[in-house]
């Protein structure tokens, strides 16, 4: 755990990490890289009020370099905390003292990410690893009786493989979901009222396909990021948060799959089912290098410190409190409000 604090309106800076290696070899494919700086401010009603914050905080990975991490801001303390289960890490810092103005943080990191594509599963596969089965199991969040049961057994009905009811079961979001472009945000992710009106967006999409599933006995969880700019240049990329899913694949290891991003495409090129046949193909056991991941904390979290507005839907935009209550998130622009820039290289 990295700890950092300093107090007054003198800003702090925190260098985290060397600058971006050219050595670094991309595992195929595409690759997108630049800087990405997010501010955050949060307005209080007076100085005495205390302000905490929390906010996704991307790490290196086979396939995303994150380096040249840097926190700015005039806060009293800051630290980095890391998941003990998933290895995600989260960025927190609180206000319990300003000297006045706007209480702000600046996070800025450069990205190289590179395309998650899976290879062809083995012939025979192995046993799944005791330790990933915690990602079949139920949550309050990711149910797997019920309709979501029925419709997972149907799905993967004489199906054996992992690799055969994973394709089941992608096919089956595909086919029978829609992107709602009314929802806010990535949406919220109730399967339950996916399920009823079979739209929503990619959180409520990708929570459908994990709970699936799970149900047919599959290791599934969501993967919480942001999509990178793709023109030269700088981009503003505030409203790019992402989510998507991953299932374990045996012989291979954790694939990622985006049901959601095929609906997406479909809707903005207004494409039939036949005619996203090339979509549903990449995105069935891969995706694009346009995008990092932030987390996988998963759902209904508590967060390190604790926070006291009781459990987090997801992490994936930043999060506040102000004396204990939590500012809405969807509804947050006149409290928390926040920009993210990508300069492309």
């Amino acid at each position: 755990m990295i700890n950092y604090s300093c107090l007054g309106v003198i800003a702090a800076v925190m260098t985290l990490a060397m600058a971006p290696s050219a050595s670094w070899a991309a595992p195929g494919g595409q690759v997108n890289s630049g800087a990405v700086s997010m501010r955050i401010t949060v307005d209080a009603p007076s100085k005495e009020s205390k302000v905490r914050l929390w906010a996704p905080y991307p790490v290196s990975d086979s396939h995303q370099k994150i380096e040249n991490v840097k926190v700015e801001g005039n806060y009293t303390l800051q630290k980095i905390t890391t998941d003990p289960i998933s290895g995600s890490q989260t960025l927190y810092a609180e206000w319990t003292a300003p000297a006045g103005g706007e209480r702000y943080l600046v996070l800025s990191f450069h990205a190289a990410s590179s395309e998650r594509k899976a290879g062809p599963p083995p012939a025979q596969e192995p046993k799944l690893p005791a330790e990933v089965m915690e990602y079949t199991k139920a949550t309050a969040l990711i149910p797997t009786d019920g309709e979501i049961g029925q419709i997972a057994a149907v799905a993967v009905e004489g199906l054996t493989s992992v690799a055969q009811k994973h394709e089941a079961i992608y096919s089956w979001v595909v086919r029978n979901t829609f992107r709602d472009p009314n929802v806010i945000g990535c949406g919220v992710g109730v399967v339950e009222k996916t399920l009823a009106k079979r739209g929503g967006k990619c959180a409520d999409i990708s929570t459908v396909y994990v709970s699936l599933a799970r149900a047919a006995g599959i290791p599934a969880r969501e993967v919480f990021g942001m999509r990178l700019g793709t023109e030269p240049g700088q981009s503003d990329i505030t409203g790019g948060h992402h989510c998507w899913a991953e299932y374990f694949q045996p012989g291979y290891g954790w694939t990622q799959t985006d049901p959601a991003d095929v609906r997406k495409i479909m809707l903005a090129k207004n494409l039939t089912l036949d005619q996203a046949g090339a979509e549903r193909s990449f995105y069935l056991n891969g995706v694009d290098a346009d995008r990092i991941v932030l987390d996988k904390l998963g759902r209904g979290i508590t967060l390190n410190p604790p926070q006291q507005g009781g459990p987090l839907n997801y992490l994936m935009y930043p999060y506040a409190e102000v004396d204990g209550e939590p500012v809405e998130w969807l509804a947050a622009q006149k409290q928390l409000k926040y920009t993210i820039t990508f300069v492309k290289d």
